[in-house]
């Protein structure tokens, strides 16, 4: 009976441990995810306290809706930022001067687009090296923003940015607009539902997209916000 009693204590001290280190284990994992997320180097919203808003546009496809939404945010006098991967950029050098010579800010969003949170410093370097001296050859400079593809970093990408001099982008508004079931709708919705200042307005050159972005920036427009590019809500 004595040794019942020993055993059973010695089973909830090692209860008792577990739950412990579990509980450990969690905080730091939490902690970590915190000093992730509000890494002074990676941007999920702007810091100027101003009802702006900036709009990014990511770009590794969808050529045939880039004009259209240029024509569209030239009637409202809108620049905003596109993120280009270093491969379009390549492939599309006349396209990126259009977008470049309508004003709008122009970031980097890796040479190839892939989940650069799977990377090593060297090969994360290497991508983000790559698309910006591809940038600079077709437009004369290197951008100052890097976007990575579907979010996705690592601690190497953000050693890698830092040691090359850019800041890295990612969203608190996210139009979800690349999903087959988004429409015209769900894209608005998901930016009208969000508002507010220093957001950055995550969209891609969709068809759908076109067809929501006159409503967005009406709507946007008339709740008092500008809609800008990065640098007019990042401010270092």
């Amino acid at each position: 009976m004595r040794i019942l009693i020993i055993k059973k204590r010695n089973l909830h001290i090692l209860l008792l441990v577990f739950i412990i280190v579990l509980i450990i284990l969690l905080l730091i994992s939490f902690y970590n995810r915190t000093e992730e997320t509000f890494n002074p180097d990676v941007y999920y919203k702007g810091n100027v306290d101003d009802k702006v808003m900036a709009f990014a546009c990511n770009v590794d496809w969808g050529n045939e809706h880039i004009m259209p939404m240029l024509d569209i945010l030239s009637q409202h006098d809108i620049k905003i930022t596109f993120f280009v991967t270093g491969r379009w950029a390549n492939e599309n050098p006349e396209l990126l001067k259009a977008i470049y010579d309508a004003g709008h800010e122009i970031g980097n969003h890796g040479y190839n687009h892939i989940n650069y949170d799977q990377l090593s410093y060297e090969k994360n370097k290497e991508e983000i090296l790559k698309a910006g001296d591809v940038i600079e050859r077709i437009l004369g400079f290197k951008p100052k923003y890097f976007a990575p593809p579907a979010g996705a970093y690592n601690d190497y990408t953000i050693k890698a940015c830092k040691d090359l001099n850019y800041d890295i982008i990612m969203w608190s508004i996210d139009t979800i607009d690349w999903r087959e079931d988004s429409n015209k709708e769900k894209i608005k919705n998901r930016v009208i539902q969000k508002i507010h200042k220093s957001a950055i307005v995550l969209i891609h050159p969709t068809e759908e997209t076109v067809k929501a972005l006159p409503e967005i920036i009406s709507y946007v427009l008339d709740k008092g916000y500008k809609i800008g590019k990065i640098s007019d809500v990042v401010k270092n």
